[in-house]
């Protein structure tokens, strides 16, 4: 349980730490060296526990599905969404992920669309709604539009990966590839971020390095760590349905810490959205969410 704890504790609390340093990097930077900073402390860890071998030729397209399509992807959409949206509302969205996950599987892996699994889309599609109901959501804004559309491409280039998660056989295991995964991030992410925005102008003071370190080591490496040690340690449900605790790790933060509002459409949509996801998630395997 503490493994879960810590997961939840990090994912949550990277959110509000990646809207703050939006405001001093674009981001594909604050991917390029949040991944940077990641992988060094990766490589620690898996040298540590004396997991540090190359991937097999077998797992490479997985690495590079997880790399494209959930490191790259999601994160650098997530991010541009997060810019404009926000924190609360953006980790919701981002939270749809297993939402988009259950027909993808009834539709390509030939998994079955239980009762369950289907009343479980239809609550969390019923809480999208809400979020976009005319009166919590601004649709002359092209602003908000943009916004929310990158974080919910990002959300089903997220459930894209986790689809070819599910459907690859494995010849090592998932957090034995992630130092690699994210090392690769970092080679793409580098020179794009350079090319998008030239170099990068943020002052590295006192608070930023600090915020930066946050986003790198715990909200990204340890928080993979804690994943792999708590999908051995606890049974799948468990781990799934405890993740579901991040977005509401995140809008309390981004209340308190922020000052963002929380309004009574995001309450009932996080209800909604996490409430049909748990109802899915008692009668589906694991989904990986981050």
């Amino acid at each position: 349980m503490f493994y879960l704890l810590t997961v939840v504790l990090a994912w949550g609390l990277v959110w509000p730490v990646n809207k703050v340093l939006l405001e001093s990097l674009s981001p594909f930077w604050l991917m390029a060296v949040r991944s940077a900073i990641a992988t060094g402390a990766l490589f620690v860890i898996a040298g540590a526990r004396g997991r540090l071998t190359r991937p097999p030729r077998a797992d490479l397209p997985v690495v590079l599905s997880i790399t494209l399509l959930h490191m790259i992807g999601f994160g650098v959409f997530a991010a541009w969404g997060l810019q404009t949206v926000p924190t609360g509302r953006s980790v919701v969205l981002a939270y749809t992920t297993p939402l988009w996950v259950v027909p993808g599987a009834a539709l390509f892996l030939g998994e079955r669309l239980t009762r369950r699994r289907l009343v479980g889309v239809m609550i969390g599609m019923l809480g999208l709604l809400v979020l976009f109901n005319p009166l919590a959501f601004d649709w002359t804004s092209r602003e908000a539009v943009l916004g929310n559309g990158a974080i919910l491409l990002g959300a089903l280039l997220w459930a894209a990966s986790i689809l070819h998660i599910r459907a690859h056989r494995w010849r090592s295991t998932p957090f034995d590839l992630v130092p690699w995964e994210m090392l690769l991030a970092t080679v793409i992410l580098t020179p794009l971020a350079w090319a998008a925005t030239g170099q990068p102008t943020a002052s590295w003071d006192a608070r930023f390095t600090a915020l930066m370190l946050y986003a790198g080591i715990p909200g990204t490496a340890v928080a993979y760590w804690a994943t792999a040690a708590a999908s051995r340690a606890l049974p799948a449900v468990t781990t799934s349905l405890g993740l579901l605790a991040t977005p509401l790790v995140s809008t309390v933060v981004a209340t308190l810490w922020l000052g963002e509002p929380l309004t009574l459409s995001l309450a009932i949509a996080i209800a909604l959205i996490l409430g049909g996801i748990a109802i899915g998630a008692l009668d589906a395997p694991p989904l990986h969410t981050r």
